[in-house]
């Protein structure tokens, strides 16, 4: 595929339909768009195997079934989640090795197809800022903010990208017609992180719970630690790295498992696996912890779990935490910055634990084992139906300047902030 081309199936139709008030949005979606389709672009680096990915690849298809043209444009089509694109959807690869170089790419897309608008995540957020300021294109541009900034600058302070991101939120954000934030944690985290005004970010939560993720849950398994008879599996899902804290849970589980007869299962890929194998090693459990690697399907796996535990330092709204929370087995997770609190409603649904303290979390695991940690209630993970977050992006996508209330438009956000930096 050459460079910054649209695939051959790609339709382009002339956007002819205005903006509904927000409270017929959905109905107008549905109706479908006289004369053409709006076309919405949605910026993502490249699908790895993460939530925002995952995330975006639901909400591109949720959109699509609406009746939109969706571009799923990538910096550069790669990463094993690629297979994962919804055929309604039209894949735009910009051939870049890096999100900064996919700058060019970018500005010649948006100069040739003038999409109604764009969503950015990531690390892609500054370059859909400054493509759209290069490109003179009227595009409406809505970044997603996916993580504790503040906990991201501060752990990963070597990375000079990631230590300048608040400074460069702060200067650039205000460009951006919305600010997205995936939970309230990470708004919260970001408006004092890059000193923007509070007011002017939105919270809209990632859409996991769909028809096909409940198809998925059902799907058979085949796993010798799940036959019947078997000891309780403990099952953590998650990417292989510092901010997941896998050496706590490992510890944790080591402490548990020599009182009694229990199993950990750890499914993802990272860095860290060569010192988390060395961990597993020296404690002793080798042959009760077992780490696969990347799974495609996670979910009966998680289904059938004694407990699922999420042992992370920080996160944004992590989405295998909701996932685990449609399976509706017993939950045990750090009560970090940000997501898990909201997600189990302080606790209501799963068992909360201060973040990094091995004693605590080791009772937790225990008490969810014992059958003293109820599962979810039922009902509790509507919030992230894919129904619901579509509605929510349609509106921050599609609204015009014109309706929307004033303190929310970003570009007044803009003026409230150059007032508080003077």
């Amino acid at each position: 595929m050459a460079g910054d081309d649209v695939l051959p199936n790609a339709t382009i139709g002339e956007p002819r339909w205005q903006c509904p008030p927000a409270d017929r949005a959905r109905d107008a979606a549905r109706a479908g768009l006289a004369g053409g389709a709006k076309r919405l672009s949605i910026l993502v680096p490249y699908l790895a195997v993460g939530g925002a990915e995952r995330s975006m690849l639901k909400l591109a298809g949720g959109i699509a079934d609406r009746g939109f043209a969706v571009d799923l444009v990538l910096a550069h089509a790669t990463g094993p989640l690629l297979g994962e694109v919804p055929a309604t959807v039209h894949l735009v690869d910009l051939g870049a090795r890096r999100v900064l170089a996919s700058l060019p790419g970018l500005v010649s897309y948006l100069r040739r197809e003038r999409p109604a608008a764009l969503l950015s995540v990531l690390h892609a957020n500054m370059v859909a800022l400054w493509a759209r300021r290069l490109a003179g294109v009227p595009t409406r541009i809505a970044v997603s903010e996916r993580n504790t900034l503040s906990r991201e600058a501060g752990h990963y302070a070597s990375d000079l990208r990631l230590r300048l991101m608040p400074r460069l939120a702060r200067r650039c954000y205000p460009w951006a017609d919305a600010i997205v934030a995936v939970s309230q944690g990470v708004a919260d985290d970001l408006a004092q992180a890059a000193r923007l005004p509070r007011e002017c970010i939105r919270v809209i939560y990632n859409p996991i719970v769909t028809p096909q993720f409940v198809a998925k849950l059902h799907e058979p398994l085949e796993h010798p630690w799940f036959d019947m008879g078997e000891p309780p599996v403990i099952v953590a899902v998650g990417r292989l790295t510092a901010q997941k804290d896998w050496p706590l849970l490992i510890r944790c589980f080591a402490r548990l498992r020599w009182g009694r007869a229990v199993r950990l299962l750890i499914l993802g890929e990272g860095e860290e696996r060569p010192g988390l194998e060395a961990l597993v090693r020296q404690l002793g459990v080798a042959h009760d912890v077992a780490m696969p690697g990347f799974v495609a399907n996670p979910y009966p796996y998680m289904a059938r779990a004694a407990t699922f535990v999420l042992s992370s330092r920080w996160e944004g709204l992590p989405g295998v935490l909701i996932e685990a929370l449609c399976c509706g087995v017993p939950l045990v997770a750090t009560d970090c910055p940000s997501g898990p609190r909201e997600i189990l409603e302080g606790g209501r649904h799963g068992r909360l634990v201060p973040v990094g303290d091995e004693e605590e979390l080791t009772l937790a695991m225990a008490a969810a084992l014992d059958g003293d940690v109820p599962p979810p209630a039922e009902g509790s993970w509507r919030r992230f139906e894919l129904e619901t977050v579509v509605d929510q992006y349609l509106h921050v996508l599609l609204e015009s300047p014109g309706q929307l209330p004033r303190h929310l438009l970003t570009r007044d956000c803009a003026r409230e902030y150059a007032r508080q930096d003077h």
